[in-house]
């Protein structure tokens, strides 16, 4: 990691709205001070580049990295996982958690929050234990439980203002207590491994009343759309296309296919959809044995299923291996979907779903000075976090 940097960089310039083919983008400190056409630009001149310019990408929903696993790893492997992800163009990120016994869950929480406070991670994503024991997918089936909001109280207390998200199923005894706690103290509910019907999903969704609302990896974890029983994603989609929820999608070919990814967009837009890695250990790893939380998972082919007893080409899928880069890279050249709209999906969606819309997300003059320059591969050729370039082993 070098000092704070003032540069001015040229390329393809993917903003908010628009894609400058041949743009400027300017910085001063730690701020985005400039951008717009080349030909406006009356600074010094830059010289032309066929690199992309991005907004750095922020992931909600993140379990670790290059080999450490943020429910399970010492505190002085959490910020390893931090760096993989962050070296391949993850500026903001979300250290999930999964469901776990009480004291795991609280010490965990409480490592976590020295990287909050530290500025490294954005807070901490709490991915269960309320949840459905039928969808519990990679979750430890033994460590779900009711809403318990004794047990919520000691795991926000042990974040110290770290928790920002949660993971809930909307038929779990004790989903309106818990979804209270949640918006009282500004805990963004996430909608997921759920067995809900369509009409529970909905008054779900109600009874969390206003604030952001977000589908924890759609399709995932829940029970497929039928015609005659369309379960949770209807609702989730239907909530999306009103404007008021944003929908995980971890589009990584492994966890939905590429016509579903490009359907969902067509149906509500990157403004309500937000890439995530749902990445664990293996993510940058070879293939091997792993943990997530209590359980071992089995990496094939860079395809993360749960070992336990069970035929690997079908066991149940425990995460994944990409970054928020490698879905957005695959939604355009695999999906089709319009560069804009994945960038959006992979920065300023998920950044204003989680409260920072107004600071990192896009690249616009006054924002934090996040940017990833990427290759015509969507390779990453620089990082710089707050003005500061990031090195791979930073």
């Amino acid at each position: 990691m070098t000092d704070s940097i003032s540069t001015t960089l040229r390329g393809r310039v993917v903003t908010g709205e628009e894609v400058i083919e041949d743009g400027v983008l300017a910085l001063a400190g730690d701020r985005i001070s400039w951008v717009g056409p080349a030909q406006l630009w009356t600074g010094d001149a830059v010289p032309q580049s066929d690199s992309t310019i991005l907004p750095g990408l922020v992931d909600v929903h993140c379990h670790g990295g290059a080999g450490a696993s943020f429910p399970d790893s010492a505190a002085a492997d959490l910020m390893t996982a931090v760096r993989h992800h962050r070296s391949r163009g993850t500026t903001t990120m979300l250290a999930s958690l999964v469901s776990a016994p009480s004291e795991r869950l609280i010490g965990q929480t409480s490592l976590l929050a020295d990287l909050y406070e530290s500025g490294d991670i954005a807070g901490v994503h709490v991915e269960g234990p309320f949840l459905s024991v039928a969808r519990c997918g990679a979750q430890d089936p033994g460590s779900l439980r009711s809403g318990d909001t004794g047990l919520l109280a000691d795991i926000i207390g042990a974040g110290r203002g770290a928790v920002r998200s949660m993971t809930l199923a909307p038929e779990v005894d004790g989903f309106a207590a818990v979804a209270q706690i949640l918006r009282e103290n500004d805990i963004v509910p996430s909608i997921g491994h759920t067995d809900a019907d369509a009409l529970t999903t909905r008054r779900g969704i109600e009874m969390l009343g206003g604030g952001p609302i977000t589908a924890t990896h759609l399709f995932n974890g829940m029970p497929t759309w039928h015609h005659r029983a369309p379960g949770p994603v209807s609702e989730c989609l239907a909530a999306a296309a009103r404007g008021g929820m944003v929908l995980e999608l971890i589009g990584d070919g492994v966890h939905l296919a590429d016509e579903t990814v490009r359907a969902v967009f067509d149906l509500v837009g990157g403004t309500q959809i937000a890439l995530v890695s749902d990445a664990m250990a293996a993510a940058g790893m070879v293939d091997g044995r792993y943990r997530l939380g209590p359980l071992d998972v089995t990496v094939q082919h860079s395809v993360a299923r749960l070992s336990r007893g069970a035929d690997p080409e079908t066991a149940p899928i425990a995460g994944g291996t990409a970054t928020v880069l490698d879905l957005v890279r695959r939604a355009v050249q695999d999906a089709g979907v319009p560069l804009v709209e994945a960038v959006r999906a992979g920065s300023s969606t998920p950044a204003t779903t989680i409260g920072l819309g107004s600071d990192i997300g896009c690249l616009q003059p006054g924002m934090r000075a996040d940017v990833l320059v990427v290759d015509g591969t969507f390779e990453p050729v620089q990082v710089i976090r707050g003005g500061i370039a990031i090195e791979e082993d930073s």
